[in-house]
């Protein structure tokens, strides 16, 4: 492939992800408004993976990684990170853990008050608008 197809199927690539992740955030917001808090964080956590992989693209012109932990993709994307902003992208990753696997369900749905999802759906707005802005 030429490095011209390279860019443009990357333009293609950086597009889908961006898209998938406004679309899956919007979903985040209606499980939010329908008490589904859990799953809404779930789903902050994908619609911020999705950024930070259009962003890992975009800077380095590669595949974006197999993975879901969103700090190491923010660092793999060689950008800046606050504390604050790596601690909130690690805390987001636990997210995508303990909505799947039935031994931290539980406790992670306990944990999903409406408070504790307000707070993080806010925070996950907040990282989005970050990441967006680099793009």
């Amino acid at each position: 492939m030429s490095e011209e197809q390279k860019s443009i199927e990357n333009i293609r690539i950086i597009k889908y992800w961006i898209e998938s992740s406004d679309y899956d955030f919007e979903t985040m917001q209606t499980l939010f408004k329908s008490k589904k808090y859990a799953w809404a964080l779930f789903l902050g956590h994908i619609s911020l993976e999705k950024l930070l992989k259009a962003l890992y693209v975009s800077k380095l012109n590669n595949t974006a990684p197999y993975i879901h932990n969103l700090y190491r993709i923010a660092e793999l994307s060689k950008i800046d990170v606050s504390d604050e902003f790596a601690d909130w992208l690690d805390m987001v990753t636990t997210f995508n853990i303990n909505a799947r696997y039935d031994d931290y369900k539980r406790e992670f749905y306990s944990l999903c008050t409406y408070d504790f999802a307000l707070l993080w759906t806010e925070r996950i707005k907040t990282l989005r608008q970050w990441i967006k802005m680099m793009l």
